[in-house]
């Protein structure tokens, strides 16, 4: 196993591969996956560039997003990681990890989510000690928040992101 891999009791996350890109794709495609995502499903080429997004963190600052799988039978859950999107906001966190998570519509509501997010603030602070990090959510994407609350995160502030109202966590 990589250093960059990890397991836990349902769930495989490695960073992300070629093979990845069909399952990727067909999640950012899904107009429930991006309700509170910008609002519009993204294309084969968005979904390309985001997943090259992906691969130049882990090559430039040794952390990124992991492609999330069960692991009882490989099926794609969906991606969970650390950025730095260098995103237009007025936060006090840059140069900290963003966490960020998006999982396939039949994954939602069976803890995977959670379990994933816990396990990578786990790798993060194994690999870099800092626990410190934050995230980004729509105020009426109540079940992300409640992931983002299991993690420890706690309200920071609140702002407009691309022109939505947003709310900055921290923990």
């Amino acid at each position: 196993m990589s250093s960059t891999a990890i397991d836990t009791s349902r769930l495989s996350l490695r960073p992300h591969s070629l093979a990845d890109l069909a399952d990727s794709l067909a999640m950012w495609a899904d107009p429930e996956v991006v309700r509170y995502i910008g609002g519009k499903p993204s294309t084969e080429e968005e979904v390309w560039s985001r997943l090259l997004r992906y691969a130049g963190h882990w090559s430039l600052l040794g952390f990124g997003y992991w492609a999330v799988r069960e692991t009882a039978t490989g099926r794609f859950v969906g991606e969970v990681g650390l950025a730095d999107f260098h995103r237009a906001l007025d936060v006090p966190f840059h140069g900290l990890p963003e966490a960020g998570w998006v999982l396939a519509p039949w994954a939602h509501g069976q803890g995977f989510a959670s379990e994933a997010v816990a396990a990578a603030l786990l790798w993060s602070e194994a690999h870099f000690g800092s626990p410190r990090s934050w995230c980004i959510i729509a105020p009426e994407n109540a079940a992300s928040i409640r992931v983002a609350q299991k993690a420890g995160y706690r309200e920071h502030s609140r702002t407009t992101f691309h022109g939505d109202p947003t709310i900055v966590f921290e923990r």
